[in-house]
C-alpha cells in the first residue's frame, strides 16, 4: 500500500471488489506485507469474509488479530473507539495495518447513515498517525449510493489492482449530508420531560417502560446507564432540560433524548477522551452499550436515539 499516493502517514483506501478472487487479491497481499514488515495487523470484516481470508493466509493467520465486524461493529459508532483505536493504541510507535469492512449488504437503512459518517470520520480520527486502514466494498452487492459515498469518504481508491487518489473525496460533506433529521417517534411512544430535579425519575420511567417492552437483565441495566448518561448530558450541556421518549420497534427497544444543545464535535462519542479530560465519556459509553446510535444536531437542538435488542 503506497503511502506516497496522498503524502500523509495515515492511509485510508477503499478496495472495490467483485467476488472472492478479487477480495483475496486485494486483502491477502496487504496482510502479507504487514507480516513481512513486522507491522501489527488486524482484520475486522463480516464473518464469511473473515473465514475466507483466514483460510487464504494459511500459517500467517496466527500473526493476525481477527474480529467479526458484524459483532464488534454492529453499532457503527463503536468501531473507531472500540475496534480501530483499540487496536492501534496498543501498538504505540509502530505502523499499524487494519482491514475494516463496516458496510455489507445486510446493513439496514437506519444503520447506513451512521456507517457512512463512520467512514468519513476515520480520516479525522487518525489524521497524522502511522496507520493504514483498508476498507473493502462489495461492488456487486452494494448499491450505487453506497459505492459513490465510498469514493467521497476515502482519499484513495483501489479497483482491479490499480490505486489512485479519489477525485470525489469530500469527507466533511458526507458527515454533514448524513446529519439527517430522524423519523418522528411513533404516537405510542412513552414520553417524559425532565430537568435537573427529575433525572432519577427519568431513569425509573425509562427502565419501567423498557421492562414492559420485554427488556430484562443486563440489557435493562445497559438502558438505565445509557439514559442516565444522556439525560445528565442534556441537563449539563443541553439547556438544563430535555424530553425522553421510549418505544418498542421490530424487537428492539428504542430510546430517544431530545434537548436544546448542539453537538459541535462530529467525533463526539467516537473518540476516547484524554486521560486528564473531565467529561466527554457519556456518548462514548452509549455507543459501547447500544446496538445502534443515531444523532441529529441542528439549530433547534439535538436528538440522540439508541437501539437495544431484547
Amino acid at each position: 500500500m503506497d503511502t506516497g499516493v496522498t503524502g500523509e502517514p495515515f492511509v485510508h483506501p477503499a478496495l472495490f471488489y467483485r467476488g472472492e478472487q478479487e477480495y483475496l487479491a486485494g486483502t491477502v497481499p496487504f496482510v502479507w506485507e504487514a507480516v513481512a514488515s513486522g507491522e501489527p495487523v488486524a482484520v475486522a470484516v463480516p464473518g464469511p469474509n473473515l473465514e475466507v481470508l483466514r483460510g487464504a493466509l494459511g500459517g500467517d493467520a496466527a500473526r493476525v488479530r481477527f474480529l467479526d465486524m458484524t459483532q464488534v461493529g454492529r453499532n457503527p459508532g463503536r468501531i473507531i473507539p472500540g475496534v480501530l483505536r483499540a487496536f492501534a493504541d496498543t501498538h504505540p510507535g509502530k505502523r499499524v495495518r487494519i482491514i475494516g469492512e463496516p458496510i455489507w449488504p445486510g446493513r439496514s437503512d437506519m444503520e447506513y447513515p451512521a456507517c457512512a459518517q463512520h467512514e468519513a470520520l476515520i480520516n479525522a480520527a487518525f489524521q497524522g498517525r502511522d496507520v493504514t486502514i483498508l476498507c473493502p466494498y462489495d461492488a456487486e452487492a452494494l448499491d450505487e449510493r453506497v459505492l459513490a459515498d465510498a469514493h467521497a469518504t476515502h482519499p484513495v481508491v483501489i479497483h482491479e489492482g490499480r490505486q489512485w487518489p479519489s477525485p470525489a473525496y469530500d469527507a466533511d460533506r458526507v458527515v454533514a449530508q448524513y446529519n439527517q433529521p430522524l423519523p418522528p417517534a411513533p404516537a405510542k411512544a412513552a414520553v417524559y420531560a425532565f430537568d435537573t430535579g427529575r433525572l432519577a425519575a427519568a431513569r425509573h420511567f425509562a427502565t419501567e417502560h423498557a421492562g414492559r417492552c420485554g427488556l430484562t437483565g443486563a440489557r435493562l441495566e445497559d438502558l438505565a446507564l445509557a439514559v442516565a448518561e444522556l439525560t445528565t448530558n442534556s441537563v449539563v450541556h443541553g439547556g438544563g432540560s430535555g424530553v425522553l421518549r421510549l418505544w418498542d420497534e421490530d424487537g428492539q427497544v428504542v430510546c430517544e433524548v431530545r434537548d436544546g444543545g448542539h453537538v459541535r464535535d462530529p467525533l463526539a462519542g467516537r473518540r476516547p477522551p484524554a486521560r486528564d479530560q473531565r467529561g466527554g465519556r457519556g456518548l462514548l459509553l452509549v455507543n459501547h452499550l447500544a446496538d445502534l446510535v443515531r444523532t441529529h444536531t441542528g439549530p433547534e437542538g439535538t436528538v440522540i436515539r439508541f437501539y437495544l435488542g431484547h
